[in-house]
């Protein structure tokens, strides 16, 4: 490896004291590096042999986000708190660089969603989500109606506080939270969970990634108007109203990610929830 970007959140890592480490640590086993800022809205180097993502979850998939379209694998610090997205905890920085110098690591491929809304007959640009796509009720505290098609073929109806279509990786953020099945990153599927549904089926259904789903917008329950947020991982909603869609699908494209241990699925998992 001889050149590697470096990305922080300077919402985490103040004064980005730590990407300036990152970048001695790297320049000292011979790495050139460059430093970026999530939190600044310019593009981000696509001519890198790797990039170190320096923060959380979240920090991962806003990289992740922003990197579409590049091959670049992803290496996640962690800064935060679980962090299921981060394959290196602070501490072991400097043997993880090491490791990424003599390139000792494998590349691991994680699934994505394409999704796009269609609002008042209008179809929008397809966008990307590592994790989850989450439609939940906005506004007051009123439950939505969901109505889920596969493959173009009726399915059910929800009646609940909101819908997740996650990836296998997304499966151990806010689908496990709504009691969704865990999922190995490495599978290729689709994970339907409702969030809080007013009936006695609360169960998630999976998917295969060639299956199409399209959920549409119904009133609450006694006619009343529901407007609905879609969001893909966790940022920014839009609004649907009713006869409003999403539709949802396995993506072409894929986020790569940097393995530096030897940690199966398993041992991370449990590693993990017992912090």
């Amino acid at each position: 490896m001889k050149k590697a970007g470096i990305i922080s959140n300077s919402l985490k890592d103040k004064d980005l004291k730590v990407a300036c480490l990152a970048a001695d640590k790297l320049k000292q086993l011979g790495v050139e590096s460059s430093i970026s800022d999530l939190c600044e809205d310019h593009e981000l180097p696509n001519d890198k042999d790797v990039m170190i993502v320096i923060g959380g979850d979240g920090s991962m998939l806003s990289a992740a986000k922003r990197m579409k379209g590049t091959v670049t694998p992803l290496l996640g610090i962690n800064l935060g708190n679980v962090g299921f997205l981060t394959e290196v905890e602070l501490n072991d920085m400097d043997e993880c660089f090491r490791k990424l110098a003599n390139e000792e690591y494998s590349i691991s491929e994680r699934m994505m969603l394409a999704g796009s809304c269609t609002a008042a007959g209008c179809k929008e640009e397809e966008k990307q989500a590592l994790n989850d796509i989450v439609l939940s009720r906005h506004g007051d505290l009123q439950v939505a109606g969901y109505r889920i098609y596969v493959n173009g073929s009726f399915l059910a109806d929800y009646y609940a506080d909101g819908v997740i279509i996650s990836t296998p990786t997304g499966s151990t953020a806010y689908n496990m939270s709504a009691g969704g099945p865990i999922v190995s990153p490495s599978a290729r599927l689709i994970v339907l969970t409702p969030v809080c549904p007013h009936s006695l089926n609360s169960r998630s259904i999976v998917f295969s990634e060639r299956d199409e789903l399209s959920v549409e917008i119904l009133d609450a329950r006694g006619g009343k108007r529901s407007k609905v947020g879609v969001s893909f991982d966790g940022g920014q909603s839009r609004i649907l109203g009713c006869g409003d869609r999403l539709e949802a699908k396995a993506s072409a494209q894929v986020t790569k990610m940097i393995k530096i241990y030897d940690d199966g699925f398993l041992q991370v998992l449990n590693k993990k929830m017992s912090v």
